[in-house]
């Protein structure tokens, strides 16, 4: 087995626990637009779909509109992070893993700003070598294409990384990412 150079991972649901924090968000976003949501409905349907997927499956239409709502998420979501939870252990290791020389990358569906909020208010800005984010690929989750855009940028093989992932859609990625890959469940 290869040295392991890079460590990815999913960020919501994987690292952070932020299900109930982006529930929230989007639910108070789309009452203002007149669209009921429920937590559990939202967990249950839409908990990991890409940000402008999620906004045309609930209704919301047009560019304008959708660049709108999201914006608006993104503005209401450092509210709710007092529900938001670090996977301690997984935390742990990667900073083991950092100190023995590996890099560690964030690679999500996320919006990159979203990203950074929640790291900010965990204070793990430091811990982090690099973000690939959904607006970083055209094809998101479960292309592979975020998996090997960071593998790329670093200059590792598959066979040097290892990837953390939770969502169906993310394992696919991993599993035709090449690179070794390990289930999450929090």
């Amino acid at each position: 087995m290869a040295q392991i150079k890079l460590i990815l991972l999913d960020f919501d649901g994987t690292l952070v626990d932020t299900r109930r924090a982006n529930a929230q968000a989007y639910i108070e976003t789309l009452s203002e637009v007149g669209i009921t949501l429920s937590e559990e409905e939202y967990l249950k349907r839409f908990f990991g779909v890409r940000c402008i997927e999620f906004m045309k499956m609930v209704g919301i239409e047009g560019d304008d509109n959708i660049q709108r709502v999201r914006r608006r998420k993104v503005e209401l979501y450092p509210k709710y992070f007092d529900s938001v939870v670090l996977n301690h252990e997984l935390w742990g290791w990667c900073n083991m893993m950092r100190r023995m020389g590996a890099q560690v990358w964030i690679v999500s569906t996320g919006h990159i700003d979203n990203i950074r909020n929640v790291m900010r208010h965990l204070n793990i800005e430091d811990g982090i070598d690099g973000i690939i984010s959904g607006d970083d690929v055209t094809n998101p989750k479960p292309h592979p294409d975020c998996f090997l855009e960071a593998m790329r940028r670093v200059g590792v093989t598959p066979a040097e990384s290892i990837i953390f992932e939770d969502s169906e859609v993310g394992i696919e990625a991993a599993r035709r990412s090449g690179a070794p890959f390990s289930i999450i469940k929090l």
